[in-house]
């Protein structure tokens, strides 16, 4: 009597147990066998979890005592650097995880498969309770593919030029600018659709998140991108080849008559693809666009290539407890001083500072600024009279307790 008790006890517990599990949309993709691939993935039911790390491998074992099935450590590829890691945990246990897959790993997994393994690997998320439970992890099922129809519509690299080396052109009001073109490198096959966008001086910068293609965040989010001038739009089918040359708008269409730093801006927009029929993801890229500036003003000539990089810290960079953040840069030509500024999340500044040279030690206060520790820094260069000049897209920073 006590073993039929139990049995249905089981039953009736197994669906809630089940359920309570976390699912992940889709559950087997193709990779470009050659190259990088990324894939938008959606995991469900993240209740009481908190996403950690994720990594790429040959095999998978089952996790006990934790839950589901992990990297088996003799066969793991490589693991998600946390520059990389676009993902998001929204509402109602929803968590989409920009799965950026390098093509040192797809050449490990290409490698195994020509010395008689399977042409498949995986991609194992792993999810800590918050009640002090086990840990779940959540496997992918990667299929080794060609570069065609089968693999998804992602964006994996995209330069944008005058058709130069430089990437500031320094320009005299009414003068001409070069043509812009953009070299994207993709996977798949889908329709690449976007627009042309102007910044103009004076205007709020973009943000790395406004620089994120559309696909890229959940659709919930895609609204809150900010908008500029539209200079042109395009639509164009991308066949199964890998690369094409973009061009940019009409010159006609760029303004060069008030005094300042431009930007030219390259928006991707969701397209569908074959590979995810519940929301658009066609376009998806794991990385922020990057832009075109220009400059313009009443001297001659053009700048050198002086693009304005930042070195450390990383993007969503940890200062432990203690520590003190320092801010460093590659310095540009033309550049006077340095602006550095820190804000946190709701967008408000914290900090202001000046410097005559490549790098900026926060003072300790910095912390207490900021309730949850999570700021966003950038650094922008001026001239001798204080004009922009360049300035290094926002980086995520979190400051431990």
């Amino acid at each position: 009597m006590k073993r039929i008790l139990l049995v249905i006890l089981f039953l009736l517990v197994a669906p809630l147990l089940a359920a309570a599990q976390v699912r992940v949309t889709p559950s087997s993709v193709n990779a470009y066998s050659q190259g990088a691939t990324t894939v938008y993935l959606t995991f469900s039911n993240v209740i009481d979890k908190q996403p950690a790390d994720a990594c790429w491998c040959g095999d998978i074992i089952p996790a006990d005592p934790d839950t589901g099935f992990k990297c088996n450590p003799a066969s793991v590829f490589g693991c998600l650097p946390v520059r990389y890691d676009r993902s998001r945990l929204n509402r109602n246990g929803v968590y989409t995880d920009i799965m950026s897959i390098p093509a040192s790993v797809a050449r490990r997994a290409y490698l195994d498969a020509a010395s008689g393994a399977e042409a498949t690997f995986f991609y194992v998320r792993r999810f800590v309770s918050t009640r002090g439970g086990p840990d779940e992890f959540v496997p992918v099922t990667i299929r080794l593919s060609d570069n065609g129809a089968a693999v998804s519509f992602s964006i994996t690299d995209v330069k944008l030029s005058w058709g130069t080396n430089k990437l500031v052109m320094l320009i005299r009001a009414d003068e001409k600018l070069p043509t812009v073109k953009a070299e994207i490198k993709y996977t798949g096959t889908g329709r690449l659709r976007g627009r042309w966008e102007i910044v103009k001086p004076g205007e709020e910068l973009p943000s790395s998140f406004d620089l994120l293609t559309e696909a890229t965040l959940p659709p919930e989010e895609r609204a809150k991108q900010k908008r500029y001038s539209l200079l042109s739009r395009f639509n164009i089918f991308l066949p199964p080849t890998g690369k094409f040359t973009l061009p940019g708008p009409e010159l006609w269409k760029m303004p060069n008559h008030t005094e300042g730093l431009y930007l030219v801006l390259l928006r991707i927009e969701a397209a569908e693809d074959a590979q995810n029929s519940a929301i658009s993801t066609g376009g998806v890229a794991g990385f922020p666009l990057p832009v075109l500036r220009y400059l313009v003003g009443s001297g001659t000539g053009r700048i050198a290539d002086s693009s304005l990089t930042a070195i450390a810290p990383d993007d969503d960079a940890l200062i432990l407890s203690g520590d003190v953040a320092e801010f460093r840069w590659k310095e540009i030509e033309g550049a006077a001083m340095y602006r550095v500024e820190i804000e946190d999340e709701s967008n408000k500044s914290i900090l202001s500072a000046v410097a005559l040279a490549g790098s900026y030690r926060a003072p300790s206060w910095l912390k207490e600024k900021t309730a949850s520790g999570a700021v966003r820094w950038r650094v922008i260069a001026l001239d001798s009279n204080g004009n922009p000049i360049g300035e290094t897209p926002r980086r995520r920073l979190r400051l431990a307790n």
